[in-house]
C-alpha cells in the first residue's frame, strides 16, 4: 500500500472535526505514508441517507476508501452497545450494495466512539482556543476543564461554546454575532499535536484499533 485513503462517516455535520484527528492519529503509525482523508458529507445530497446502514453505504459509494471510520457517540449507551449497532450497520450496508450489484470489497472499518460529543475531544489547548476565536493575545483566564474528566461533562459542546465565547474577549452586540459553532471547525486546525488525548480511555481504545489496522496492512 503506497498510500492510504480512509472516509469518514458520521452522526451529523459538527462531528467532521474528527476528520484531523483521525488523520493525525493514522501519521503516528504511518510516518512516510501519505494519507488522504475525507469526510462523507451527506448531507448535500437531494435525498440524504437517515439510517446508518444507508450513510455508510452511501458513503463507501461516493467516497471510495481503503479505511472507514464510522463515529457514534456513546451518550447513555455502552460502548459496546455502539459497536453492535455500527456492526450491524455495516452488514445492512453490504446487503444494500450487493442489492445495487456493487462488487467492491467492504473497507476495514474502525469505531469511532467518544464517550459523550466529538467536542470534548477538543478541550486542551488554550492557545488554539484563542487562535479560533480570533483573538490569539487575548489575556482572560480560560479555565478549561481538566482533560481526564472531559467524558464525564453532561455537555462538552456547551462548554467550548463557553471557552470559545470568553476567548473572543467580546461582549454585548458583537458578542451576540460571534458564531461558536464556526470556531470549533477551526479551532481543530488551530491543533498541532492530538497527544493529550491519550489520557483518556476512549481514544486510546481508538488508537489501540487503528494500530492493529496499520500493523496489519504494513507494507
Amino acid at each position: 500500500m503506497n498510500r492510504l485513503r480512509f472516509t469518514l462517516v458520521t452522526e451529523g455535520s459538527s462531528d467532521r472535526v474528527l476528520l484531523p484527528i483521525l488523520r493525525w492519529l493514522l501519521s503516528q503509525h504511518n510516518e512516510d505514508l501519505p494519507i488522504d482523508g475525507e469526510w462523507a458529507d451527506l448531507a448535500r445530497l437531494p435525498s440524504p441517507p437517515r439510517s446508518l446502514a444507508e450513510k455508510i453505504a452511501k458513503g463507501i459509494q461516493l467516497y471510495p476508501c481503503d479505511l472507514l471510520f464510522v463515529h457514534r457517540d456513546a451518550d447513555r449507551m455502552t460502548r459496546e452497545q455502539r459497536i453492535q449497532e455500527i456492526d450491524e450497520a455495516i452488514e445492512g450496508a453490504q446487503k444494500a450494495l450487493a442489492k445495487k450489484s456493487v462488487k467492491d470489497p467492504m473497507p476495514h472499518h474502525i469505531c469511532v466512539i467518544p464517550v459523550r460529543m466529538s467536542e470534548a475531544w477538543l478541550l486542551f489547548d488554550i492557545d488554539a482556543i484563542k487562535y479560533a476565536a480570533s483573538n490569539p493575545n487575548g489575556t482572560m483566564d480560560l479555565q478549561l476543564p481538566a482533560l481526564k474528566s472531559v467524558e464525564n461533562l453532561p455537555d462538552p459542546k456547551d462548554v467550548l461554546y463557553e471557552l470559545l465565547n470568553s476567548a473572543s474577549g467580546l461582549s454585548g452586540r458583537a458578542l451576540k454575532k460571534f458564531k461558536p459553532q464556526v470556531g470549533v471547525h477551526r479551532l481543530v486546525d488551530y491543533i498541532q499535536d492530538f497527544a493529550p488525548l491519550h489520557q483518556l480511555h476512549a481514544f486510546e481504545v481508538l488508537n489501540s484499533d487503528v494500530d492493529k489496522y496499520c500493523a496489519a496492512h504494513a507494507g
